[in-house]
């Protein structure tokens, strides 16, 4: 069950030093769980252990397979210092996962005959365009889903994380300000951007919004009572917090702290539903069930969902499994809304999802008729991972291999490259201004993200990205013409450089000030120029 590689936002390192100490009793099932499978002692133990090895406050575990009652189990706290409790209603950001509700919103559409896959993306919103002109015209609905496209890794990303008040349309506008970084369909590079215009194309064609389309149509005939679609609607009061290690000395190492959610409202068909574990429970029955419902009834044809599971984009092949790496697999590609590989020799569908604090993981063995999904309150990236590897070995009689282990390998491994990478602290190259800084002040203009300011005061330079509240900060020198950002914990600080000609500002590029930033914070993808000085 090989993971797509970035499959969501946050590629946190769980770092082991300053993990925050979690006895037996925290990591205990909450005793109001549902009913369980024989083995439901065991999977307490096997959580409990990753828990409390890598500091995780709060998780939640589904599991469904054939023959045994829905296993549903709470773990440990909703955040670190209060004492409510993890249990099976507790709400989770399942970010990426909600990529498959808006591919399985577009195959009802289709099965409706209302678009197609093959359908141009203009001959339903006419005003789609891609920097290429003839990408706009090849574009079709499948391509939107498969990270195809050409686009950069993550670009647009900056008009939906960190909150910001962007809209879906704004991120339509942008498409054309990104250059292609490869062929179209010439290979894989993960994005978001795309299927928030998924989005709206389900808008334009069904007469509802995502929201509206997912929350009628997908949550209510399957009682996903405590489901949303957006971070930014109401959520319950039972609702899981959010941790992470903000550094030093990078974002992913450090002690673990409470961070708040920073997702826009735009990111719904990207990754913004919330739900429990026991609201999950009738999405991952009808994905076995190949759109059936128990009743019989259909929210999608079984041709769909041979639609949705088909292979599209290939994102990595090799040799296959190893002994010390039995998870790889021979070919990993991307389909409809899911990852699609070989696992232990059984076919996996899978995603992952990551927000700012939480990270979560799904997977589907859909000849086996087993799924299971794992939420976490904390951005343990690797142990959430192998949490998902070991559980399914218990669910297919696989070998037994030391995926806990596995994990710790994996981070130690990533905490060296990030010392590495950070090695001196990210000190500032030599130079400094050419100017006086009053020059440098103005506001600045990007044509897909919009405004910066820059502005000077008590001898000092700040930087206001005027959409985004989080991207405010003061300015320090870091080499010829060039200062860094010193944003809020969670943010990643960027290098600024003014281009200069004449004595004046012609433009300000930025680039992330740390090697191992996530993709999200697409600096690089901004280009500046003078509005008025």
């Amino acid at each position: 069950m090989a993971q797509p590689p970035t499959p969501s936002r946050r590629e946190a390192l769980a770092a082991l030093s300053g993990a925050a100490a979690l006895s037996a009793a925290d990591a205990r099932a909450e005793p109001d769980s549902m009913a369980t499978t024989p083995d439901a002692a065991g999977i307490d133990d096997l959580v409990g252990r990753f828990m409390r090895d890598f500091g995780i406050p709060g998780m939640a575990v589904a599991i469904v397979q054939p023959g045994q009652a829905v296993f549903l189990r709470g773990y440990g706290v909703r955040a670190l210092g209060q004492p409510a409790r993890v249990d099976v209603r507790t709400q989770f950001a399942i970010a990426s996962n909600s990529k498959a509700f808006t591919t399985a919103a577009l195959a009802m559409l289709v099965d409706e005959s209302k678009l197609g896959w093959e359908d141009p993306v203009v001959q339903h919103l006419p005003e789609f365009r891609m920097y290429d002109p003839a990408v706009t015209r090849m574009m079709t609905v499948r391509d939107l889903l498969v990270h195809r496209s050409g686009l950069p890794l993550g670009a647009g990303d900056l008009l939906q994380f960190p909150r910001s008040d962007r809209t879906a349309q704004d991120v339509l506008r942008a498409l054309p300000y990104f250059k292609q970084a490869r062929g179209f369909r010439a290979g894989y590079a993960y994005d978001n951007s795309l299927y928030i215009v998924a989005g709206l194309l389900i808008g334009r064609v069904s007469g509802l919004s995502w929201d509206a389309f997912v929350a009628e149509r997908i949550f209510r005939p399957l009682g996903m009572v405590d489901a949303v679609t957006n971070p930014t609607l109401p959520l319950s009061d039972n609702r899981a917090g959010r941790h992470a290690r903000l550094g030093p000395p990078v974002i992913g190492m450090g002690p673990l702290r409470v961070v708040q959610p920073d997702e826009t409202a735009a990111i719904g068909p990207a990754g913004g539903i919330n739900v429990s574990v026991t609201g999950i429970v009738p999405w991952l029955q009808v994905q076995l069930g190949r759109g059936a419902l128990p009743d019989g009834r259909r929210l999608w044809s079984a041709a769909q969902a041979d639609e949705l599971w088909k292979p599209q984009t290939i994102i990595a092949s090799g040799p296959g499994p190893t002994p010390d790496a039995p998870q790889r697999s021979v070919i990993t590609a991307y389909a409809l809304g899911w990852g699609v590989a070989d696992y232990r020799g059984h076919r996996a569908l899978s995603h992952g999802g990551g927000v700012a604090g939480q990270i979560t993981r799904t997977a589907l063995f859909p000849d086996q008729s087993v799924a299971l999904a794992i939420y976490s309150n904390s951005q343990e990236e690797e142990a959430i991972s192998a949490l998902r590897y070991v559980l399914a070995d218990r669910l297919l009689g696989a070998p037994p291999f030391d995926w806990l282990a596995f994990a710790h390998r994996a981070v130690t491994d990533g905490q060296a490259e990030a010392v590495k990478a950070s090695a001196g602290g990210f000190a500032a190259p030599p130079g400094g201004p050419t100017l006086p800084l009053d020059r440098y002040a103005g506001r600045y203009r990007d044509p897909w993200y919009g405004d910066m300011l820059v502005t000077l005061g008590g001898g000092a330079l700040a930087i206001d990205f005027t959409h985004t509240p989080a991207l405010k900060s003061a300015l320090t020198p870091f080499g010829p013409d060039a200062f860094r950002t010193h944003f809020q914990p969670g943010v990643e600080d960027a290098v600024v450089s003014f281009a200069i000609k004449d004595a004046a500002v012609a433009g300000v590029s930025l680039k992330a000030l740390s090697p191992l930033a996530d993709f999200s914070f697409d600096f690089q993808d901004l280009a500046f120029t003078p509005v008025s000085h």
